[in-house]
């Protein structure tokens, strides 16, 4: 059984993702002051840890990038913070994933499990993202047997939502991503790619939306 440490301070939302947890046949611990975190995390080498930004006696930032000087544990940072800087620091200090409250318990859920396939090397090969195939090699994806027309960044752009499906990403992430060569682009160059992709996979799928705008921020991809 796969262990959680619910890092938070608002106990009653504490106890509300670990009865969600639990559902999912999760064991989970709980610390509500950022200084236990550590020696906690040392001691007992969780799976993953849902860590709150704002904690009392030591903020999430700093927690997260000591943990990052001696294990490579999932980590979700949890923020209440609207800024997209402070929405993105956390990954930029090796975090796996962010949520922002008000979230739902199930999107957490959700979240958790994600994380944790990425955390196996092997998930690509034994938990494959529904309906999709893709083949590096030679620059191709399958949707429910049939292929996508896709030019060579639009393919970079859908690998890179499938292999981490549910990451919220800006549009500077994206350009840094499928522009490797450092060139300038503008950003909206992304949401002209954005907005073939969905036609493209539209077609297949006719209803079925997998590239969700995040208001403020950029996009993620979802798989219901």
């Amino acid at each position: 059984m796969q262990t959680i440490l619910i890092v938070e301070d608002e106990k009653k939302l504490a106890h509300i993702l670990s009865d969600y947890l639990k559902r999912d046949g999760f064991k989970t611990e709980m610390i509500d002051d950022g200084i236990e975190v550590v020696p906690w995390v040392k001691a007992n080498n969780p799976d993953l840890i849902l860590l709150d930004l704002m904690l009392p006696n030591a903020n999430g930032k700093d927690i997260c990038k000591e943990i990052r000087t001696f294990s490579k544990v999932p980590i979700i940072m949890v923020t209440a913070m609207i800024d997209e800087v402070d929405r993105l620091i956390g990954l930029e200090l090796e975090a796996d994933d962010y949520i922002c409250k008000p979230f739902s318990p199930k999107e957490v859920v959700a979240r958790v499990k994600t994380v944790l396939r990425r955390s196996d090397p092997d998930y690509i090969n034994t938990d494959p993202l529904k309906g999709f195939v893709v083949n590096a090699e030679n620059y191709s994806i399958i949707l429910e047997g049939k292929k996508l027309d896709l030019t060579p960044v639009e393919f970079r752009i859908l690998s890179m939502f499938i292999n981490y499906p549910g990451r919220v990403y800006n549009r500077d992430q994206i350009l840094n991503i499928i522009f490797e060569d450092g060139r300038i682009v503008l950003d909206r160059t992304v949401d002209t790619h954005i907005k073939n992709l969905r036609k493209k996979l539209q077609a297949i799928m006719p209803g079925q939306e997998y590239i969700r705008s995040v208001y403020g921020i950029g996009y993620s991809f979802e798989v219901s």
